[in-house]
């Protein structure tokens, strides 16, 4: 028993730091959980402030470039916020006399759409047409109710001569059709975009229902930003409730002890509401991919207390009151809970550094409700314990669990063959990182959602029967006012067209020069030899005027050309392509412009483009986060442990962990988007929990046992082993959770951070002790493990 007393004699001045405060709190038991009550309620207050997120544009920063790009596109043109109806019937084509009607019928209908301010459909189109010297614009199909289904499939092969509307708002099978409706809200409030989806679901039954020959489904950028929000609803709805239950079953299973559970569900509530009120008080956004942030706290914050009531348990079951345990917790665990706190908090926060702002939440939400967690952990939850009854059976020295003793031989295991531990897990490291590069980054937005979320569902029908969902946006600048008439512009403008038409991936393309061609047609007795670019600035300037005359209000062009007519806009749709094919996509069209007209001021966007360059553009902003966590981290290391070369060597078991996970997820998934941004550095934070647990361990039994190298780590082993395994496989199932999130980037994040704690896990059980035994240092012989006290505490 000498080494143990002189562990308890031997105090450094944390463990006196910690005896002192677990004194204060037992002897200012009431008003310690006051307070944590009173900060609690204050925190959560901020929960009547939270604001959720109704648009897509939530995912790039205010000083993002390619937004800025975007809203100065919007600016010269008109908002893309756009719903589309996409009309099929069930058996047969839309030549049928009923669906032109219903058609017809919508399109008159979505004009009420809150806050439409254009409707485009195949009955609606401006239809020219020359009658001697007059050009006749009117609509493709009117009054279908009274036209012969002849007429109208001579109406349908109108639309499919007519390249604005063959393959976008007409099907080239004929199977079905689109009503596109233009929307632009004033931003007084965020019931806007709920009233405008709402109405135009009920627009939706109500046709299917009075039509129940066709399937209509509706997708567009405000259909997708809708998505976005629901999403967010739908995790609330299906993780948070499930993820309690099981916390509270896993530690119920762990503690075995009903005042333990209780106390423990009070500490994660706290932090999670504490967390989120805080989010609201300070005005943090919530989307789908920060509104997984109270089941990353729920998960985070059950550790500290696991490992504090753990100790508490062993103290009492070898004969110590439960005051004499908790102190006794507090001490061994204070150091290692105020670690790992602070470095999950710091991996978190390194989101910060990411252009995308619901990263940015989710970091600052996990920081704030960690920071709580181990606040609770250190005053209400030891508080709570003097007060709430505490048994434990005690058992005989030699009574160990099936786990440990499989810890213990693998303790033995490690010793023996450390050298060939080491090249194994160098091997398989090495063999992981080369697989890395053949990741493909990919944000297919439509992908973000399952089945769950209504749009995937609709967006899938519009991609297979009628037009790509992926458009991209561009800008020709004339270079003048009304220069968008010269010759020489419209013939590259047209030449432009011409050739993204050529390209495999690109469904549909939508250029003024279409429209000035068939003006050509029309004002020379529509003879298709006259189906070509005017020759003349005058001429094309003429007809461009003649056509906006006799355009109905809402139908003119503002939306396709700059208002001084110094620019237009080409739109590209796009079939089903990954992000890594559309920045592909985007060279070859820039160096196209470039061999036609060096210097131009062409640009590329949309949402598209933002999404193409958004992976690379965060994991970019993110390896300045990861530096500055692997800095901060490795400094906390070497303080806390009081070693410069520890700290050096915590990096090891915490970084190859990342790197195998990223090989492993090549291999077995190929792709990632979003979510690699942000797993490297809160994983890190993570990780880092098991080794600083490990490490404070060893270092203990080094110092204050005076054991050897081997001795040392069978006491780790034998002491922290068991409870290092129970919280690695408590976060990753916490992580693993968010898997089921209807929102690919959460579940992305929620699966590579569930598998970084379980390659984490093997490493520091193998590669960790590994190194330990290979440390350089001097070969003094200590104290034999078996003659310490085996039940020593964590």
């Amino acid at each position: 028993m000498s080494a143990v007393r002189s562990e308890t004699k031997q105090l450094n001045k944390t463990d006196r730091f910690a005896l002192q405060w677990a004194e204060f709190v037992i002897k200012n038991r009431l008003k310690t959980i006051f307070f944590a009550i009173i900060v609690f309620l204050v925190l959560a207050a901020g929960l009547m402030h939270i604001q959720t997120s109704h648009n897509y544009r939530v995912f790039f920063s205010d000083k993002n470039p390619d937004l800025l790009t975007f809203e100065k596109f919007e600016e010269t043109y008109t908002k893309n916020d756009n719903f589309l109806f996409v009309v099929k019937p069930k058996s047969g084509t839309i030549d049928q006399p009923f669906v032109a009607q219903a058609i017809e019928a919508f399109t008159a209908r979505a004009w009420t759409v809150p806050f439409a301010i254009r409707v485009d459909s195949i009955t609606n189109f401006q239809h020219t047409y020359a009658i001697d010297d007059d050009l006749i614009v009117e609509d493709l199909i009117e009054d279908a109710a009274n036209l012969s289904q002849a007429e109208i499939a001579k109406r349908v092969d109108i639309a499919l001569k007519e390249p604005l509307l063959a393959g976008s708002l007409v099907a080239l099978d004929r199977g079905a059709s689109g009503i596109n409706v233009t929307l632009q809200y004033p931003g007084l409030s965020e019931g806007e975009l709920p009233e405008a989806i709402h109405f135009a679901r009920a627009l939706v039954t109500e046709f299917e229902q009075d039509y129940p020959d066709l399937k209509i489904a509706l997708t567009g950028i405000s259909a997708l930003n809708a998505a976005f929000f629901e999403a967010t609803i739908n995790d609330a709805e299906t993780l948070y409730g499930p993820m309690f239950l099981v916390l509270v079953l896993i530690t119920w299973l762990i503690v075995r002890n009903f005042s333990g559970v209780i106390s423990t569900v009070l500490v994660i509530t706290f932090a999670t509401i504490a967390a989120m009120g805080f989010a609201g008080w300070a005005g943090i956004t919530i989307s789908p991919f920060s509104g997984s942030a109270p089941v990353v706290i729920l998960t985070l914050a059950i550790v500290d207390s696991i490992h504090i009531l753990i100790t508490m348990a062993q103290r009492m079951r070898v004969g110590d009151d439960k005051i004499t345990a908790i102190k006794e917790s507090m001490r061994v665990n204070f150091l290692a809970v105020s670690i790992t706190s602070l470095t999950t908090v710091i991996g978190f926060l390194a989101l910060n550094f990411s252009d995308a702002p619901p990263f940015n939440a989710l970091g600052n939400i996990a920081a704030v409700g960690i920071t709580a967690a181990w606040f609770y952990s250190l005053t209400f939850l030891p508080a709570l314990l003097t007060i709430l009854p505490f048994n434990v059976q005690t058992y005989a020295d030699k009574s160990r669990g099936p786990l440990q003793e499989a810890i213990n031989k693998l303790a033995e295991f490690v010793i023996a063959r450390a050298r060939a531990t080491l090249v194994v897990v160098g091997l398989i490291f090495i063999g992981l990182a080369a697989a890395i590069p053949t990741i493909n980054l990919n944000d297919q937005w439509v992908e973000y959602f399952d089945d769950r979320v209504e749009f995937r569902g609709d967006a899938k029908f519009a991609i297979n029967h009628l037009t790509g969902l992926y458009i991209l946006e561009y800008s020709v600048p004339a270079g003048a006012p009304g220069a968008i008439s010269e010759p020489k512009y419209l013939q590259d403008l047209d030449d432009f067209a011409i050739w993204l038409r050529e390209y495999s991936k690109v469904r549909h393309v939508y250029s003024y020069t279409d429209i000035i061609k068939r003006l050509s047609k029309n004002m020379n007795a529509d003879d298709p030899a006259y189906y070509h670019i005017p020759g003349e600035r005058e001429l094309a300037a003429q007809y461009l005027l003649l056509y906006e005359l006799s355009l109905p209000y809402g139908l003119d062009l503002n939306d396709r050309i700059d208002i001084d007519k110094s620019s237009t806009r080409v739109s590209v749709t796009l079939d089903e392509i990954t992000t890594g094919e559309t920045r592909q996509f985007l060279k070859d069209i820039d160096a196209w412009w470039d061999s036609r007209s060096p210097g131009n001021e062409v640009y590329g966007t949309g949402a598209t483009y933002l999404f193409s360059f958004i992976s690379e553009r965060n994991i970019q902003d993110m390896i300045g986060g990861n530096i500055v966590a692997v800095i901060l981290i490795s400094i906390v290391m070497m303080i806390a442990l009081r070693s410069f070369s520890f700290g050096l060597l915590s990096l090891i078991p915490n970084i190859a962990p990342l790197i195998m996970t990223f090989g492993v997820w090549a291999l077995l998934v190929g792709e990632v988007g979003m979510a690699a941004a942000t797993v490297s550095a809160t994983s890190l934070g993570i990780i880092v929990d098991n080794t600083v647990h490990i490490l404070t361990k060893y270092q203990r039994a080094r110092e204050e046992l005076a054991l050897s190298i081997e001795d040392a780590i069978r006491y780790t082993f034998d002491t922290v082993g068991a409870a290092v395994v129970a919280n690695a496989l408590i976060l990753a199932f916490g992580f693993s959770v968010l898997m089921f999130s209807s929102f690919k980037i959460t579940g992305d994040m929620g699966t590579l951070t569930a598998l970084a704690i379980l390659i984490a896990l093997i490493v520091d059980l193998l590669l960790l002790p590994a190194l330990l035994m290979l440390r350089a240092q001097p070969k003094t012989k200590g104290a034999s493990y078996a003659n310490t006290e085996k039940t020593q505490t964590i």
